[in-house]
Formats: structure tokens, sequence, C-alpha cells
């Protein structure tokens, strides 16, 4: 059985030795915003990147030689993965143009050294004007990405705002798939931060449900029917809250309406046509949770994904998760695997 890993982590291979790879990553961290950004060392002595909110608080940590394409190909030759889409993991939030236009580069040269197995996605400010837009042009047309990455919001905004709008006409005009990232935090963070798995693993996990459900209710993919986004996260475990959050109306008079009733079946076309799920790294997340978002939401909704190298065994221990753990049909399982990656990315494979 095919399988795809859409979420393969990507950062350049010289970031750690280029000096000006490296300050476009530190210098576009937002310092007056909280975000501290600086260079450490791992306990095996290697150097790290480093992302503190607040201070002292560690929020991703990227270590040198980890995002080597020898990396990636090592790892899916020992997990069974036959091809993987990378993306630049939570920084492509604050990158600069020209930083990302290196990024997008180095991301062209490990594909086109990875004998067809591996994809890679555009990483562009998402603020419209024509130099974003060229850049996203340039990636589609002569460096071949098969998708776009966004972050889940920007700063203190999520993508149903309307600043978005001149760059998603963009993506909707030319039909590209959007990778939908988590950030560290979510915009609201100060409630999280003081335990590490609350602040590492929930954060990240509010941070997609607010995204997710800010987009289902805001109505943008009326107009723009065209996009697919691709959230990572389960969507924040959105699967929990399909049921709750489409609008049911009461069999009852009421004498105070406290909740819309209206709009429930177009909350149910976008989850259909517009959103689907990063099954990142499905093993964490428990056979009964991932067998319940596959049959909530749909097997033709979810798409495998590890998160490598965040940890090296999730790719391995996630395909062997999907392959013998979950009880589902081989037809999903290969939707999973590879089937929804194939249609949604249009993948040559």
């Amino acid at each position: 059985m095919t399988v795809v890993d859409i979420n393969i982590h990507h950062l350049p291979e010289d970031l750690f030795t280029n000096e000006k790879m490296l300050n476009g990553f530190l210098n576009s961290a937002p310092r007056g915003f909280g975000e501290i950004a600086r260079i450490g060392t791992a306990d095996d002595g290697r150097a790290q990147l480093v992302l503190e909110k607040p201070k002292g608080f560690q929020n991703l940590n990227y270590v040198d030689g980890d995002y080597s394409a020898e990396a990636k190909l090592a790892a899916m030759d020992d997990a069974g993965v036959d091809y993987g889409i990378m993306r630049v993991p939570v920084w492509q939030e604050w990158l600069d143009l020209e930083t990302c236009k290196a990024v997008n580069d180095n991301a062209h040269q490990i594909v086109k050294g990875s004998d067809g197995r591996l994809f890679s996605t555009a990483c562009v400010p998402p603020w419209g004007g024509k130099e974003n837009v060229d850049e996203l042009r340039r990636c589609v047309e002569e460096l071949g990405v098969v998708g776009v990455q966004l972050a889940c919001h920007y700063g203190q905004i999520y993508l149903d705002d309307e600043v978005f709008k001149p760059y998603l006409k963009v993506l909707n005009d030319l039909n590209l798939p959007v990778i939908v990232h988590h950030t560290p935090l979510p915009v609201e963070w100060r409630s999280v931060v003081d335990y590490q798995n609350l602040r590492r693993e929930y954060g990240r996990i509010m941070d997609q449900g607010i995204a997710v459900g800010r987009e289902l209710f805001s109505g943008m993919f009326d107009e723009f029917p065209n996009l697919r986004f691709i959230h990572t996260m389960l969507g924040g475990n959105w699967f929990a809250s399909t049921e709750l959050l489409t609008p049911h109306a009461s069999t009852k008079k009421e004498s105070l309406t406290r909740l819309d009733p209206t709009g429930g079946e177009k909350i149910k076309g976008y989850l259909e046509n517009n959103i689907f799920f990063d099954l990142t790294h499905p093993h964490s997340w428990g056979k009964h949770q991932v067998e319940a978002a596959l049959k909530i939401n749909g097997a033709d909704h979810y798409l495998f994904g590890s998160s490598f190298p965040v940890f090296r065994g999730w790719m391995s221990q996630g395909v062997d998760f999907v392959k013998n753990d979950l009880e589902i049909s081989d037809e999903d399982r290969a939707l999973v695997f590879s089937g929804n990656a194939q249609r949604l990315f249009d993948l040559p494979i």
C-alpha cells in the first residue's frame, strides 16, 4: 500500500552555517510581541534554534542536521513511506519575502535530488501585493510546488480576516491546496504556558480548533469556494466539535435565542468541500479517537502526516499504527495513506 507523508518539516540545510539565512530566521521573530528566537546547544552538542514565548518557555527546537535531505529519505526508508510533502514548520508566520525565496529554492533542490520521492509547498508572506504573488507564481510555474503553506494565524489575526482576501483570492483562482500549519501558541495563550505538555501540545490544538471554527462561521468559503485547507493536529480535534458546532434549531419555542440556529447546512458543506485534516502523528491520539475522527468527518478528509523530525520515531510509529492498529476498511486505509494526498495535491505518483 502506497504511503504519502504530508507533514515532513523543511528548513534550509545550511540554516546554521549560512549567516544571512540564519539571521533571516532570527530577525523575523517579532520580539516586540514576546517571541524570543535564539541559538542554543542540544544535549548532544549540536546547535539548535530555539523559540520561546514568553522568555524561558520553549515552544520550538530545531536541531542542526535533523532537516537534511538524507535524514528525510533515511527515515522514509525505515518507516516504509514512499513519498513526502515538505513544509516549513511554524516559522512561515514571520519570514520576510527574501528569506522565503531562499527557503523555496532550497526546498526545490531537495526535491530535485530525491528521485521523485519528495514534493514541496510554497512559503510566501500572505499579504497579497505584486512581489509576494510573483513569488507564489514562480514557485508554481518554475519550482513545481504541489501546494502552498500558511500559518493558521499571523500575529493577532486568523485567516478569516479581510487583510488576507487579496492573497486568498489568488490561491482560490489558482486552485492550490493549502496546508495550514499551527503556530507555537494560540492568540490567547497565557492560560496554557505554565505546563510543558499543555503549552506544546494543547496550545497547538487550541490554535487549530479556533482557526477552523472561524473559517467555518465566517462564510469565507462562499467567496473562495475553491480553497481547500488541510489543517494540522486533526484540525484541533475538530471531529469532537463537528456536531456541537453545526447549528441545530430547537424543537421548542424558547424565551431567548442564545445560539444562532442558522447555517448548519452551509457549515456541513464547507466541512465537506473546503476543510481537510492532517492526521498528525496519529498514534499519539489513540486508536478510538482516530477511528472516531475518520467515522465522523470521513476517511476521505484525513491525510497521514508524521511531523518528522520532531520525534524521529513518529514516522514509523504512525505508519505502523495506521497499518496494524486501526480497525478500518482497506479502502479507508488507502485514502488516509495516499489516496487523499494524491487527489488534493495532484501528485504524479
